[in-house]
Protein backbone atom coordinates (compact mmCIF):
# COMPACT_ATOMS: atom_id res chain seq x y z
CA UNK A 1 0.00 0.00 0.00
CA UNK A 2 0.99 3.70 -0.59
CA UNK A 3 2.23 5.11 2.60
CA UNK A 4 1.34 9.11 3.51
CA UNK A 5 -1.19 11.30 4.04
CA UNK A 6 -2.87 12.57 0.42
CA UNK A 7 -4.55 15.80 0.09
CA UNK A 8 -7.39 15.15 -2.94
CA UNK A 9 -8.44 18.17 -5.62
CA UNK A 10 -9.85 21.04 -4.27
CA UNK A 11 -13.35 20.81 -6.13
CA UNK A 12 -14.68 24.02 -7.87
CA UNK A 13 -18.06 24.31 -9.61
CA UNK A 14 -18.42 22.90 -13.03
CA UNK A 15 -18.33 26.19 -15.28
CA UNK A 16 -21.77 26.56 -17.47
CA UNK A 17 -21.49 26.65 -20.83
CA UNK A 18 -24.10 28.93 -22.71
CA UNK A 19 -25.12 27.24 -25.72
CA UNK A 20 -25.91 30.72 -27.21
CA UNK A 21 -25.72 31.12 -30.68
CA UNK A 22 -22.76 30.78 -32.71
CA UNK A 23 -20.86 29.40 -29.64
CA UNK A 24 -18.67 25.79 -30.19
CA UNK A 25 -20.55 23.87 -27.61
CA UNK A 26 -23.65 24.60 -29.50
CA UNK A 27 -22.06 22.84 -32.27
CA UNK A 28 -21.22 20.18 -31.10
CA UNK A 29 -24.07 19.51 -28.86
CA UNK A 30 -26.37 19.68 -31.89
CA UNK A 31 -23.70 17.02 -33.64
CA UNK A 32 -24.17 14.98 -30.81
CA UNK A 33 -28.12 14.69 -30.78
CA UNK A 34 -27.93 14.43 -34.50
CA UNK A 35 -25.99 11.35 -34.06
CA UNK A 36 -28.08 10.35 -31.18
CA UNK A 37 -31.39 10.54 -33.14
CA UNK A 38 -29.83 8.94 -35.70
CA UNK A 39 -29.13 5.61 -34.48
CA UNK A 40 -31.64 2.65 -32.39
CA UNK A 41 -29.50 2.34 -29.05
CA UNK A 42 -29.62 -1.59 -28.30
CA UNK A 43 -28.99 -1.10 -24.04
CA UNK A 44 -28.00 -3.41 -21.93
CA UNK A 45 -27.85 -4.24 -17.88
CA UNK A 46 -24.72 -4.51 -15.79
CA UNK A 47 -24.43 -7.23 -13.77
CA UNK A 48 -20.40 -8.35 -12.42
CA UNK A 49 -19.26 -5.96 -14.88
CA UNK A 50 -20.97 -8.08 -18.28
CA UNK A 51 -23.65 -6.97 -19.87
CA UNK A 52 -26.77 -8.57 -19.79
CA UNK A 53 -28.99 -8.88 -22.91
CA UNK A 54 -32.32 -10.79 -22.27
CA UNK A 55 -34.09 -9.95 -25.37
CA UNK A 56 -37.15 -8.87 -23.77
CA UNK A 57 -37.08 -5.25 -25.56
CA UNK A 58 -39.09 -2.21 -24.65
CA UNK A 59 -38.35 0.93 -26.68
CA UNK A 60 -37.39 4.82 -25.62
CA UNK A 61 -38.56 7.36 -27.00
CA UNK A 62 -37.73 10.94 -26.65
CA UNK A 63 -41.44 12.38 -24.48
CA UNK A 64 -41.48 15.33 -26.90
CA UNK A 65 -41.48 13.04 -30.28
CA UNK A 66 -42.81 9.46 -29.08
CA UNK A 67 -43.31 8.10 -32.47
CA UNK A 68 -39.30 8.29 -32.74
CA UNK A 69 -37.41 4.88 -31.08
CA UNK A 70 -33.95 6.23 -29.70
CA UNK A 71 -33.77 2.65 -29.02
CA UNK A 72 -34.28 -0.43 -26.52
CA UNK A 73 -33.54 -1.75 -23.25
CA UNK A 74 -33.56 -5.16 -22.01
CA UNK A 75 -35.38 -6.05 -19.46
CA UNK A 76 -34.71 -8.14 -16.63
CA UNK A 77 -36.48 -10.56 -14.07
CA UNK A 78 -36.06 -11.18 -10.24
CA UNK A 79 -33.67 -13.68 -11.21
CA UNK A 80 -31.52 -10.69 -12.31
CA UNK A 81 -32.24 -8.75 -9.26
CA UNK A 82 -30.66 -12.11 -7.43
CA UNK A 83 -27.64 -12.04 -9.77
CA UNK A 84 -26.95 -8.60 -9.03
CA UNK A 85 -27.19 -9.16 -5.47
CA UNK A 86 -24.57 -11.68 -5.47
CA UNK A 87 -22.39 -9.82 -7.98
CA UNK A 88 -22.31 -7.04 -5.43
CA UNK A 89 -21.57 -9.41 -2.36
CA UNK A 90 -18.50 -10.96 -4.61
CA UNK A 91 -17.17 -7.74 -5.37
CA UNK A 92 -17.46 -6.49 -1.50
CA UNK A 93 -14.29 -7.79 0.10
CA UNK A 94 -11.89 -6.54 -2.52
CA UNK A 95 -13.62 -3.31 -3.15
CA UNK A 96 -14.07 -1.98 0.55
CA UNK A 97 -10.11 -3.51 1.27
CA UNK A 98 -8.90 -1.19 -1.87
CA UNK A 99 -7.13 2.14 -0.43
CA UNK A 100 -9.31 5.29 -0.22
CA UNK A 101 -7.73 6.98 -2.45
CA UNK A 102 -8.00 4.72 -5.16
CA UNK A 103 -11.43 4.85 -4.85
CA UNK A 104 -10.85 8.39 -5.13
CA UNK A 105 -9.15 8.46 -8.09
CA UNK A 106 -11.93 6.36 -9.63
CA UNK A 107 -14.47 8.93 -9.22
CA UNK A 108 -12.65 11.85 -10.05
CA UNK A 109 -11.82 10.60 -13.43
CA UNK A 110 -15.44 10.05 -14.17
CA UNK A 111 -15.80 13.65 -13.35
CA UNK A 112 -13.45 14.48 -16.08
CA UNK A 113 -15.23 11.95 -18.19
CA UNK A 114 -18.77 13.44 -17.74
CA UNK A 115 -16.92 17.70 -18.00
CA UNK A 116 -15.02 16.67 -21.38
CA UNK A 117 -15.24 13.20 -23.12
CA UNK A 118 -18.75 12.83 -22.59
CA UNK A 119 -20.18 16.20 -22.09
CA UNK A 120 -22.40 16.35 -25.09
CA UNK A 121 -22.98 12.98 -25.55
CA UNK A 122 -24.39 12.58 -21.67
CA UNK A 123 -26.55 16.28 -22.10
CA UNK A 124 -27.89 14.87 -25.98
CA UNK A 125 -29.18 11.63 -23.87
CA UNK A 126 -30.68 14.03 -20.97
CA UNK A 127 -32.17 16.16 -23.82
CA UNK A 128 -33.68 13.12 -25.74
CA UNK A 129 -34.65 11.02 -23.19
CA UNK A 130 -35.85 13.05 -20.56
CA UNK A 131 -36.75 16.23 -22.98
CA UNK A 132 -34.52 18.79 -21.04
CA UNK A 133 -33.37 21.72 -23.04
CA UNK A 134 -30.10 22.32 -23.44
CA UNK A 135 -29.56 24.42 -20.79
CA UNK A 136 -31.49 23.07 -18.19
CA UNK A 137 -29.22 19.10 -19.69
CA UNK A 138 -26.24 21.37 -19.32
CA UNK A 139 -26.84 22.12 -15.05
CA UNK A 140 -27.79 18.99 -14.71
CA UNK A 141 -26.07 16.16 -16.28
CA UNK A 142 -22.63 17.45 -17.18
CA UNK A 143 -22.13 20.19 -14.13
CA UNK A 144 -23.97 18.90 -11.55
CA UNK A 145 -23.06 15.36 -11.64
CA UNK A 146 -19.61 15.92 -12.29
CA UNK A 147 -19.79 18.50 -9.17
CA UNK A 148 -21.26 15.54 -7.34
CA UNK A 149 -18.74 13.46 -8.02
CA UNK A 150 -15.67 16.00 -7.29
CA UNK A 151 -16.93 17.59 -3.66
CA UNK A 152 -18.30 13.89 -2.82
CA UNK A 153 -14.69 12.83 -2.71
CA UNK A 154 -13.26 16.01 -0.51
CA UNK A 155 -16.55 15.20 1.43
CA UNK A 156 -15.16 11.90 2.56
CA UNK A 157 -11.50 13.16 2.99
CA UNK A 158 -13.06 15.19 5.83
CA UNK A 159 -14.78 12.02 7.18
CA UNK A 160 -12.21 9.87 7.29
CA UNK A 161 -9.99 12.73 8.96
CA UNK A 162 -12.50 13.51 11.33
CA UNK A 163 -10.84 11.75 14.74
CA UNK A 164 -11.36 11.54 18.57
CA UNK A 165 -9.47 15.30 19.87
CA UNK A 166 -8.17 13.92 22.86
CA UNK A 167 -6.37 10.85 24.40
CA UNK A 168 -5.31 10.11 27.64
CA UNK A 169 -1.84 9.15 28.60
CA UNK A 170 -0.80 5.84 27.27
CA UNK A 171 -3.83 5.49 25.25
CA UNK A 172 -4.84 5.91 21.57
CA UNK A 173 -8.36 6.36 20.19
CA UNK A 174 -9.05 6.57 16.77
CA UNK A 175 -12.21 6.31 14.64
CA UNK A 176 -12.39 4.20 11.51
CA UNK A 177 -15.71 4.39 8.67
CA UNK A 178 -16.29 1.43 7.62
CA UNK A 179 -18.67 0.46 5.11
CA UNK A 180 -21.91 -1.10 5.52
CA UNK A 181 -22.42 -5.01 6.15
CA UNK A 182 -24.02 -5.81 3.19
CA UNK A 183 -25.39 -4.31 -0.34
CA UNK A 184 -26.74 -0.99 -0.96
CA UNK A 185 -30.23 -0.67 -3.10
CA UNK A 186 -29.94 2.88 -5.24
CA UNK A 187 -33.56 3.65 -6.75
CA UNK A 188 -33.28 6.67 -8.51
CA UNK A 189 -35.95 8.98 -10.76
CA UNK A 190 -36.27 10.21 -14.30
CA UNK A 191 -35.68 14.58 -13.19
CA UNK A 192 -32.44 14.79 -13.06
CA UNK A 193 -29.34 12.34 -14.29
CA UNK A 194 -27.25 13.94 -12.01
CA UNK A 195 -29.19 12.41 -8.77
CA UNK A 196 -29.49 8.76 -10.93
CA UNK A 197 -25.46 9.23 -10.93
CA UNK A 198 -24.77 10.43 -7.28
CA UNK A 199 -27.32 7.78 -5.79
CA UNK A 200 -25.05 4.54 -6.67
CA UNK A 201 -21.95 6.34 -6.88
CA UNK A 202 -21.48 8.08 -3.43
CA UNK A 203 -22.57 4.86 -1.68
CA UNK A 204 -19.82 3.33 -4.00
CA UNK A 205 -17.27 6.24 -3.03
CA UNK A 206 -17.65 5.31 0.48
CA UNK A 207 -16.81 1.56 -0.15
CA UNK A 208 -20.28 0.20 -0.53
CA UNK A 209 -21.47 -2.03 -3.36
CA UNK A 210 -24.51 -1.55 -4.96
CA UNK A 211 -27.56 -2.79 -7.44
CA UNK A 212 -28.54 0.62 -9.01
CA UNK A 213 -32.43 0.23 -10.65
CA UNK A 214 -33.20 3.58 -12.28
CA UNK A 215 -36.25 4.94 -13.43
CA UNK A 216 -37.42 3.71 -17.05
CA UNK A 217 -37.93 6.83 -18.28
CA UNK A 218 -34.17 7.80 -17.65
CA UNK A 219 -32.39 4.78 -18.42
CA UNK A 220 -31.58 6.16 -21.82
CA UNK A 221 -29.35 8.64 -19.98
CA UNK A 222 -28.38 5.89 -17.28
CA UNK A 223 -26.73 3.63 -20.00
CA UNK A 224 -24.02 6.70 -20.56
CA UNK A 225 -23.29 7.01 -16.90
CA UNK A 226 -22.63 3.58 -16.74
CA UNK A 227 -20.16 4.04 -19.61
CA UNK A 228 -18.08 6.69 -18.06
CA UNK A 229 -18.37 4.77 -14.60
CA UNK A 230 -16.80 1.67 -16.33
CA UNK A 231 -14.09 3.70 -18.65
CA UNK A 232 -13.12 5.19 -15.23
CA UNK A 233 -12.05 2.27 -13.88
CA UNK A 234 -15.17 1.07 -11.41
CA UNK A 235 -14.34 -2.33 -10.82
CA UNK A 236 -17.26 -5.01 -11.77
CA UNK A 237 -19.78 -5.96 -9.44
CA UNK A 238 -19.42 -2.47 -7.62
CA UNK A 239 -22.61 -1.08 -8.99
CA UNK A 240 -24.73 -3.70 -10.69
CA UNK A 241 -27.62 -1.65 -13.21
CA UNK A 242 -30.48 -3.48 -13.83
CA UNK A 243 -33.74 -2.76 -15.50
CA UNK A 244 -36.80 -4.84 -13.64
CA UNK A 245 -40.36 -3.52 -12.38
CA UNK A 246 -40.37 -2.51 -8.93
CA UNK A 247 -41.97 -4.81 -7.15
CA UNK A 248 -39.83 -7.55 -8.88
CA UNK A 249 -36.90 -5.39 -7.02
CA UNK A 250 -38.25 -5.08 -3.98
CA UNK A 251 -39.77 -8.44 -3.62
CA UNK A 252 -36.12 -9.53 -3.92
CA UNK A 253 -34.44 -6.76 -1.96
CA UNK A 254 -36.33 -5.98 0.85
CA UNK A 255 -36.44 -9.97 1.63
CA UNK A 256 -32.39 -10.67 1.80
CA UNK A 257 -30.48 -11.03 4.80
CA UNK A 258 -27.87 -8.60 3.27
CA UNK A 259 -29.87 -5.61 2.46
CA UNK A 260 -27.83 -2.81 4.42
CA UNK A 261 -29.48 0.37 3.12
CA UNK A 262 -31.44 1.72 0.21
CA UNK A 263 -30.51 5.18 -1.24
CA UNK A 264 -33.59 6.47 -3.14
CA UNK A 265 -35.23 9.65 -4.67
CA UNK A 266 -39.21 9.56 -5.83
CA UNK A 267 -42.35 9.99 -5.09
CA UNK A 268 -43.71 9.79 -1.17
CA UNK A 269 -46.05 7.12 -1.09
CA UNK A 270 -43.57 4.83 -3.09
CA UNK A 271 -41.38 5.72 -0.49
CA UNK A 272 -43.33 5.24 2.42
CA UNK A 273 -44.64 2.13 0.96
CA UNK A 274 -41.11 1.09 0.67
CA UNK A 275 -40.39 1.84 4.87
CA UNK A 276 -43.16 -0.31 5.58
CA UNK A 277 -42.02 -3.23 3.74
CA UNK A 278 -38.74 -2.84 5.60
CA UNK A 279 -40.14 -2.37 8.71
CA UNK A 280 -42.43 -5.54 8.10
CA UNK A 281 -39.45 -7.61 7.53
CA UNK A 282 -36.87 -6.10 9.86
CA UNK A 283 -35.98 -9.74 11.37
CA UNK A 284 -34.57 -11.23 8.33
CA UNK A 285 -31.67 -8.59 8.23
CA UNK A 286 -28.12 -9.19 9.34
CA UNK A 287 -28.01 -5.13 10.28
CA UNK A 288 -30.36 -2.15 10.53
CA UNK A 289 -30.80 -0.76 7.03
CA UNK A 290 -30.04 2.76 6.34
CA UNK A 291 -33.04 4.17 5.20
CA UNK A 292 -32.53 7.29 2.71
CA UNK A 293 -35.09 9.12 0.84
CA UNK A 294 -35.80 12.25 -0.94
CA UNK A 295 -39.47 12.50 -1.99
CA UNK A 296 -42.44 15.14 -2.77
CA UNK A 297 -42.78 18.67 -2.28
CA UNK A 298 -45.27 21.49 -3.07
CA UNK A 299 -42.82 24.03 -2.47
CA UNK A 300 -43.90 27.65 -1.97
CA UNK A 301 -42.86 31.36 -3.11
CA UNK A 302 -44.49 33.30 -0.40
CA UNK A 303 -44.49 37.37 -1.64
CA UNK A 304 -44.48 40.15 1.24
CA UNK A 305 -46.23 43.38 0.11
CA UNK A 306 -42.83 44.69 0.01
CA UNK A 307 -41.24 42.36 -2.52
CA UNK A 308 -39.96 44.01 -5.72
CA UNK A 309 -42.21 42.69 -8.43
CA UNK A 310 -39.78 41.83 -10.99
CA UNK A 311 -37.75 40.03 -8.83
CA UNK A 312 -41.04 37.84 -7.76
CA UNK A 313 -42.42 37.37 -11.38
CA UNK A 314 -38.51 36.19 -12.71
CA UNK A 315 -38.89 34.04 -9.49
CA UNK A 316 -42.58 32.30 -10.22
CA UNK A 317 -41.99 31.81 -13.97
CA UNK A 318 -38.37 30.27 -13.58
CA UNK A 319 -39.31 28.62 -10.33
CA UNK A 320 -42.80 27.03 -11.37
CA UNK A 321 -42.13 26.58 -15.45
CA UNK A 322 -38.50 25.49 -16.07
CA UNK A 323 -37.87 21.83 -17.02
CA UNK A 324 -41.84 21.74 -17.38
CA UNK A 325 -42.22 21.88 -13.56
CA UNK A 326 -40.55 18.21 -13.01
CA UNK A 327 -37.85 19.10 -10.51
CA UNK A 328 -38.88 18.28 -7.12
CA UNK A 329 -37.98 22.02 -5.92
CA UNK A 330 -40.48 23.24 -8.67
CA UNK A 331 -42.46 26.27 -7.36
CA UNK A 332 -46.05 24.98 -7.88
CA UNK A 333 -47.58 27.49 -5.02
CA UNK A 334 -47.20 30.83 -4.55
CA UNK A 335 -48.87 33.62 -1.60
CA UNK A 336 -49.35 37.13 -3.57
CA UNK A 337 -50.90 39.95 -1.98
CA UNK A 338 -53.45 41.70 -3.55
CA UNK A 339 -52.07 44.88 -3.78
CA UNK A 340 -49.30 43.12 -6.26
CA UNK A 341 -51.62 40.68 -7.61
CA UNK A 342 -52.27 42.98 -10.78
CA UNK A 343 -49.10 43.63 -11.84
CA UNK A 344 -48.18 40.46 -11.12
CA UNK A 345 -50.63 39.21 -13.34
CA UNK A 346 -49.79 41.30 -16.21
CA UNK A 347 -45.98 40.42 -15.91
CA UNK A 348 -46.63 36.57 -15.55
CA UNK A 349 -48.76 36.56 -18.90
CA UNK A 350 -46.53 38.81 -20.98
CA UNK A 351 -43.59 36.36 -19.71
CA UNK A 352 -45.68 33.22 -20.37
CA UNK A 353 -46.87 34.17 -23.86
CA UNK A 354 -43.08 34.37 -25.09
CA UNK A 355 -42.64 30.87 -24.23
CA UNK A 356 -41.65 28.53 -26.97
CA UNK A 357 -42.70 25.65 -26.98
CA UNK A 358 -41.70 22.36 -28.23
CA UNK A 359 -38.84 19.79 -28.71
CA UNK A 360 -35.38 19.99 -27.44
CA UNK A 361 -33.84 20.07 -30.76
CA UNK A 362 -34.55 23.84 -31.09
CA UNK A 363 -32.90 25.33 -28.68
CA UNK A 364 -35.38 28.48 -28.76
CA UNK A 365 -37.57 26.58 -27.09
CA UNK A 366 -38.10 27.16 -23.29
CA UNK A 367 -40.55 24.56 -22.83
CA UNK A 368 -40.62 20.98 -23.65
CA UNK A 369 -42.58 17.94 -22.98
CA UNK A 370 -43.27 16.04 -19.62
CA UNK A 371 -41.95 12.37 -19.23
CA UNK A 372 -44.83 10.56 -20.03
CA UNK A 373 -48.52 10.04 -21.37
CA UNK A 374 -49.09 8.37 -17.44
CA UNK A 375 -47.79 11.99 -15.86
CA UNK A 376 -49.41 13.99 -18.68
CA UNK A 377 -53.03 12.41 -17.81
CA UNK A 378 -52.59 13.01 -14.49
CA UNK A 379 -51.20 16.67 -14.79
CA UNK A 380 -54.07 17.53 -17.68
CA UNK A 381 -56.95 15.87 -15.49
CA UNK A 382 -56.06 18.77 -12.35
CA UNK A 383 -56.24 21.46 -15.43
CA UNK A 384 -59.73 20.09 -16.15
CA UNK A 385 -60.70 19.78 -12.71
CA UNK A 386 -59.92 23.49 -11.91
CA UNK A 387 -61.58 24.48 -15.21
CA UNK A 388 -64.55 24.15 -14.25
CA UNK A 389 -64.56 24.12 -10.49
CA UNK A 390 -66.26 27.05 -8.65
CA UNK A 391 -63.32 27.00 -6.02
CA UNK A 392 -60.18 27.59 -9.17
CA UNK A 393 -60.04 29.59 -12.53
CA UNK A 394 -57.72 28.64 -14.96
CA UNK A 395 -56.51 32.30 -15.40
CA UNK A 396 -53.22 31.78 -17.62
CA UNK A 397 -52.37 28.81 -20.18
CA UNK A 398 -54.22 25.64 -19.96
CA UNK A 399 -53.78 24.14 -23.41
CA UNK A 400 -52.18 20.92 -23.67
CA UNK A 401 -51.51 18.19 -26.93
CA UNK A 402 -50.15 14.90 -26.40
CA UNK A 403 -50.35 14.09 -30.57
CA UNK A 404 -47.00 14.47 -31.30
CA UNK A 405 -45.13 14.66 -27.88
CA UNK A 406 -46.13 15.25 -24.22
CA UNK A 407 -47.02 19.15 -24.30
CA UNK A 408 -48.31 21.29 -21.67
CA UNK A 409 -48.30 24.68 -21.73
CA UNK A 410 -47.60 26.57 -18.76
CA UNK A 411 -50.56 26.97 -16.55
CA UNK A 412 -51.79 29.22 -13.21
CA UNK A 413 -54.36 28.81 -11.37
CA UNK A 414 -56.31 30.80 -9.16
CA UNK A 415 -57.32 29.38 -5.95
CA UNK A 416 -60.15 31.26 -4.37
CA UNK A 417 -59.90 28.89 -1.45
CA UNK A 418 -56.47 28.81 0.33
CA UNK A 419 -57.14 24.83 0.71
CA UNK A 420 -58.12 23.89 -2.96
CA UNK A 421 -56.52 20.75 -4.22
CA UNK A 422 -53.37 22.24 -6.44
CA UNK A 423 -52.54 24.33 -2.92
CA UNK A 424 -51.79 21.19 -1.40
CA UNK A 425 -51.31 17.87 -3.81
CA UNK A 426 -47.98 17.50 -5.83
CA UNK A 427 -49.13 17.69 -9.33
CA UNK A 428 -44.84 17.45 -10.99
CA UNK A 429 -45.75 19.19 -13.98
CA UNK A 430 -45.90 23.21 -15.61
CA UNK A 431 -48.76 24.40 -13.31
CA UNK A 432 -48.76 27.16 -10.43
CA UNK A 433 -51.79 27.64 -8.25
CA UNK A 434 -51.99 31.23 -6.85
CA UNK A 435 -53.90 32.05 -3.55
CA UNK A 436 -54.18 35.95 -3.62
CA UNK A 437 -54.19 37.20 0.39
CA UNK A 438 -54.95 40.50 1.86
CA UNK A 439 -52.22 42.42 2.09
CA UNK A 440 -53.18 42.86 6.22
CA UNK A 441 -53.15 39.09 6.76
CA UNK A 442 -49.42 38.74 6.37
CA UNK A 443 -49.28 36.40 9.97
CA UNK A 444 -52.11 34.31 8.99
CA UNK A 445 -50.63 33.88 5.55
CA UNK A 446 -47.29 32.82 7.02
CA UNK A 447 -49.55 30.22 9.12
CA UNK A 448 -51.28 28.98 5.79
CA UNK A 449 -47.89 28.19 4.16
CA UNK A 450 -46.73 26.25 7.03
CA UNK A 451 -49.73 23.92 7.31
CA UNK A 452 -51.11 23.19 3.68
CA UNK A 453 -49.16 20.64 2.58
CA UNK A 454 -47.44 17.57 3.77
CA UNK A 455 -44.54 18.35 2.19
CA UNK A 456 -40.88 20.38 3.17
CA UNK A 457 -38.77 20.75 0.81
CA UNK A 458 -38.48 24.14 -0.71
CA UNK A 459 -39.30 27.38 -0.54
CA UNK A 460 -38.90 30.97 -0.83
CA UNK A 461 -39.73 34.29 0.80
CA UNK A 462 -39.48 37.87 -1.58
CA UNK A 463 -39.41 40.69 0.14
CA UNK A 464 -37.56 43.72 0.69
CA UNK A 465 -39.05 44.02 4.73
CA UNK A 466 -36.22 42.69 6.66
CA UNK A 467 -38.28 42.34 9.62
CA UNK A 468 -40.55 40.30 7.04
CA UNK A 469 -37.67 38.30 5.70
CA UNK A 470 -36.72 37.69 9.71
CA UNK A 471 -40.38 36.64 10.45
CA UNK A 472 -40.98 34.35 7.65
CA UNK A 473 -37.79 32.65 8.25
CA UNK A 474 -38.69 31.97 11.67
CA UNK A 475 -42.10 30.97 10.68
CA UNK A 476 -41.10 28.61 8.05
CA UNK A 477 -38.17 27.17 9.80
CA UNK A 478 -39.94 23.52 9.06
CA UNK A 479 -41.63 24.31 6.05
CA UNK A 480 -38.98 23.70 3.73
CA UNK A 481 -35.26 21.94 3.94
CA UNK A 482 -34.33 24.67 1.66
CA UNK A 483 -35.16 27.79 1.88
CA UNK A 484 -34.43 31.09 -0.27
CA UNK A 485 -34.80 34.21 -0.06
CA UNK A 486 -35.46 36.69 -2.90
CA UNK A 487 -34.80 34.39 -5.59
CA UNK A 488 -36.61 31.19 -7.23
CA UNK A 489 -37.02 27.77 -5.17
CA UNK A 490 -34.72 25.88 -7.53
CA UNK A 491 -31.37 25.41 -8.30
CA UNK A 492 -29.83 24.14 -5.16
CA UNK A 493 -25.73 23.92 -6.02
CA UNK A 494 -23.39 21.19 -4.52
CA UNK A 495 -20.71 22.75 -2.65
CA UNK A 496 -23.47 25.53 -2.13
CA UNK A 497 -27.00 24.88 -0.91
CA UNK A 498 -26.85 20.31 0.38
CA UNK A 499 -30.57 19.62 -1.15
CA UNK A 500 -32.90 17.78 0.72
CA UNK A 501 -36.52 18.43 2.86
CA UNK A 502 -38.14 16.56 5.84
CA UNK A 503 -42.04 15.90 6.64
CA UNK A 504 -43.15 14.56 3.66
CA UNK A 505 -40.61 15.35 1.75
CA UNK A 506 -38.19 13.18 2.81
CA UNK A 507 -35.40 12.15 5.34
CA UNK A 508 -33.26 15.49 5.05
CA UNK A 509 -30.19 13.91 4.25
CA UNK A 510 -28.58 16.54 2.20
CA UNK A 511 -27.47 15.38 -0.98
CA UNK A 512 -24.36 17.02 -2.09
CA UNK A 513 -22.63 17.05 1.41
CA UNK A 514 -21.15 15.92 4.09
CA UNK A 515 -24.21 14.57 5.83
CA UNK A 516 -25.72 12.63 3.41
CA UNK A 517 -21.88 10.11 3.09
CA UNK A 518 -21.81 9.73 6.92
CA UNK A 519 -25.43 7.56 6.18
CA UNK A 520 -23.32 5.18 4.28
CA UNK A 521 -20.46 3.93 6.40
CA UNK A 522 -20.15 2.47 10.19
CA UNK A 523 -17.76 4.06 12.61
CA UNK A 524 -15.82 1.41 14.63
CA UNK A 525 -14.12 3.30 17.51
CA UNK A 526 -10.61 1.39 18.44
CA UNK A 527 -8.56 1.93 21.63
CA UNK A 528 -5.03 0.78 22.21
CA UNK A 529 -3.72 1.06 25.07
CA UNK A 530 0.47 1.60 25.69
CA UNK A 531 0.26 0.35 29.33
CA UNK A 532 -2.25 -1.69 30.57
CA UNK A 533 -3.41 -2.43 33.82
CA UNK A 534 -2.05 -5.39 35.39
CA UNK A 535 -4.18 -5.23 38.68
CA UNK A 536 -8.00 -5.55 39.44
CA UNK A 537 -7.96 -3.57 42.38
CA UNK A 538 -8.33 0.00 42.82
CA UNK A 539 -6.90 2.27 44.90
CA UNK A 540 -10.30 3.31 46.84
CA UNK A 541 -10.30 -0.29 48.03
CA UNK A 542 -7.11 0.12 50.45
Amino acid sequence: MLKGFFNVPTPVNEPVNSYAPGTNEKTLLEAAIKEARGQEKDIPMYIGGEEVRTGNKAKLTPPHDHQHVLGYYHEGTKNHVEDAIDAALAAKEKWENLPWEQRAAIFLKAAELVSTKYRYKINAATMLGQSKNAYQAEIDSACELADFLRFNVAYMTEIYSQQPPANAKGVWNRVEQRPLEGFVFALTPFNFTAIAGNLPSCVAMMGNVVVWKPSNTQIYSANVIMEVFIEAGLPKGVINLVYVSGPDAGDVIFKHPDFAGIHFTGSTGVFQNIWKTIGENIHRYKTYPRIVGETGGKDFILAHPSADIAVLNTALVRGAFEFQGQKCSAASRAYIPQSLWSDLRTRMEKDIQSFKIGGTEDFSNFINAVIDEKAFDKITSYIDRAKSSADAEVVIGGQYDKSKGYFIHPTVILAKKADYETMSEELFGPVLTIYVYEDDKWEETLELVDKTSIYALTGSIISQCRYAIDEATYALRNAAGNFYINDKCTGAVVGQQPFGGARGSGTNDKAGSMINLFRWVSPRTIKETFHPETDYRYPFLG
